[in-house]
């Protein structure tokens, strides 16, 4: 399952955000796969691509980061899948 990430740093929390991803990475546990990501340049507000087998294991990193941002989750499929489905279901 692919996951569009929002995060939005804390107030204050910016530089700890860079601190502990420069010292420990991602902090993903396995099953959980980052493929890109996009930063607003003037507030940091950070869009990621993730993809992991189910919501739970998407959970288990952002625990690994909720106490220095706040994160919003929307499950997506690419264009191509929606199309496909859409085509299936005859609409």
């Amino acid at each position: 399952m692919l996951f569009m990430v929002i995060e939005r740093f804390r107030p204050g929390m910016q530089e700890r955000v860079g601190e502990r991803f420069r010292s420990k990475g991602r902090l993903m546990p396995d099953g959980v796969t980052y493929h890109a990501s996009w930063l607003e340049p003037k507030s940091g507000l950070c869009f990621q691509v993730m993809e992991a087998s189910d919501r739970d294991l998407l959970d288990a990193w952002i625990a690994n980061w909720s106490d220095l941002v706040d994160f919003e989750v929307t499950h997506v499929v690419t264009s191509q899948e929606y199309w496909a489905a859409k085509a299936r279901a005859g609409i």
